[in-house]
Protein backbone atom coordinates (compact mmCIF):
# COMPACT_ATOMS: atom_id res chain seq x y z
CA UNK A 1 0.00 0.00 0.00
CA UNK A 2 2.88 2.23 1.01
CA UNK A 3 3.85 1.77 -2.66
CA UNK A 4 0.96 3.21 -4.27
CA UNK A 5 1.27 6.30 -1.91
CA UNK A 6 4.64 6.97 -3.16
CA UNK A 7 4.01 6.76 -6.87
CA UNK A 8 1.49 9.21 -6.13
CA UNK A 9 3.71 11.52 -4.23
CA UNK A 10 6.43 10.98 -7.15
CA UNK A 11 3.96 11.52 -9.90
CA UNK A 12 2.76 15.39 -8.29
CA UNK A 13 6.25 15.87 -8.38
CA UNK A 14 6.61 15.51 -11.22
CA UNK A 15 3.78 17.42 -12.72
CA UNK A 16 4.53 20.51 -10.78
CA UNK A 17 8.29 20.20 -11.69
CA UNK A 18 6.93 20.18 -15.70
CA UNK A 19 4.70 23.18 -14.54
CA UNK A 20 8.02 25.17 -13.31
CA UNK A 21 9.58 24.36 -16.39
CA UNK A 22 7.10 25.58 -18.69
CA UNK A 23 6.64 28.88 -16.21
CA UNK A 24 10.64 29.50 -16.83
CA UNK A 25 10.63 28.81 -20.69
CA UNK A 26 7.70 31.34 -20.91
CA UNK A 27 9.72 34.24 -18.94
CA UNK A 28 12.67 33.64 -19.92
CA UNK A 29 13.03 32.06 -23.09
CA UNK A 30 15.14 28.97 -22.31
CA UNK A 31 15.16 26.23 -19.70
CA UNK A 32 17.25 27.67 -16.25
CA UNK A 33 19.95 25.33 -15.34
CA UNK A 34 20.67 25.39 -11.45
CA UNK A 35 23.78 22.88 -11.71
CA UNK A 36 26.18 24.83 -13.67
CA UNK A 37 29.07 26.18 -11.80
CA UNK A 38 30.12 29.95 -13.47
CA UNK A 39 33.59 30.70 -13.44
CA UNK A 40 34.38 33.94 -11.95
CA UNK A 41 36.39 36.17 -14.56
CA UNK A 42 38.05 37.82 -12.03
CA UNK A 43 40.22 34.91 -10.90
CA UNK A 44 43.73 33.51 -12.66
CA UNK A 45 42.95 30.61 -14.91
CA UNK A 46 46.52 29.17 -15.74
CA UNK A 47 45.27 26.70 -18.73
CA UNK A 48 43.70 29.46 -20.26
CA UNK A 49 46.36 32.11 -20.04
CA UNK A 50 48.42 29.63 -21.88
CA UNK A 51 46.47 28.74 -24.52
CA UNK A 52 46.62 32.46 -25.06
CA UNK A 53 49.84 32.89 -25.20
CA UNK A 54 50.48 29.76 -27.34
CA UNK A 55 48.53 31.02 -30.46
CA UNK A 56 50.67 34.89 -29.85
CA UNK A 57 53.90 32.92 -29.93
CA UNK A 58 53.29 31.11 -33.14
CA UNK A 59 52.37 33.76 -35.28
CA UNK A 60 55.34 36.14 -33.74
CA UNK A 61 58.27 33.08 -34.72
CA UNK A 62 57.34 32.58 -37.53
Amino acid sequence: MKAKKKNKELAMMKIVRAANRKDEIKTFGKPINYNKVVISKKVYNRKKRKTDHSDDLSFSLS
